[in-house]
């Protein structure tokens, strides 16, 4: 269900306009790309375990114990679809030094490679009536690290990021996370909705929101036809489930 939003988008999301950067206002399809474990291999990564690694080090170092850092962590995550905002509303942290010594340790550089695939997918996108953008839970710095790194930071528009300087700042998968995107961006009534995130939970809370065009990213993905919501195990399978986003390649 769609519920106006109460306050002006930017009390809830950051909008990052990178160097390709168009409003949405005249788009009829808007592409959303999370970013984490979404644009690069988890598996082959493990990105993840290393931020799950730096997370609980920033629980250990408020004193707690170690199982009182493994509870909080996951009551945090499960309560507000961040540990940093369970940790902002509980313990006062500053979230940029939690953003330094979580997000931007990590050695990103040695782990990250451009996907010639993928940057070929996303260059056969239509853009004269598509708009493409980053949906991250992320603050800015991490999300403009990555797409630069995998050097789509020319093809991806813009970032809409969790603005950590906010207090009460919203994440996926929070419905006026997406709506506020939408205002953000400046999307029209009537654009359509394209979206993938490696998390289910996201994605079933963007069809509740009615974007239509909603795929789960799931690399352990042997077959997608017994999935009820289209699942693909790598990035260029979009070409396949959006087919109407991209030029033709026919002469």
């Amino acid at each position: 269900m769609r519920v106006p939003l109460a306050e002006p988008w930017q009390a809830y999301v950051g909008l990052e306009r990178l160097s390709t950067y168009r409003d949405a206002s005249d788009a009829e399809a808007i592409v959303w790309l999370d970013i984490d474990n979404t644009l690069y291999s988890h598996m082959e990564t493990r990105i993840a375990d290393r931020m799950v690694e730096r997370i609980r080090a920033y629980f250990l170092a408020l004193g707690m114990s170690e199982r009182e850092a493994d509870e909080l962590h996951m009551h945090y995550y499960k309560e507000y679809g961040l540990a940093i905002r369970g940790l902002v509303r509980h313990h006062t942290i500053d979230p940029m030094d939690y953003d330094q010594k979580c997000d931007a340790s990590l050695p990103l550089e040695s782990l990250l490679r451009p996907d010639e695939d993928v940057i070929r997918m996303l260059q056969r996108l239509d853009r004269t009536r598509t708009r493409v953008y980053a949906l991250t839970n992320a603050y800015k710095f991490h999300a403009e690290r990555v797409l630069r790194l995998l050097h789509l930071d020319t093809l991806v528009e813009g970032v809409v990021y969790c603005d950590y300087t906010n207090p009460d700042f919203l994440c996926k998968p929070y419905a006026e996370f997406y709506l506020a995107a939408e205002a953000a961006v400046q999307a029209p009534h009537g654009a359509h909705h394209y979206f993938v995130d490696d998390s289910r939970t996201n994605v079933d809370a963007a069809r509740r929101l009615g974007w239509e065009h909603c795929v789960h990213f799931d690399e352990t993905c042997t077959d997608a036809s017994a999935r009820d919501v289209p699942t693909i195990a790598h990035l260029r399978e979009l070409e396949r489930v959006w087919p109407s986003l991209f030029r033709s390649t026919s002469t």
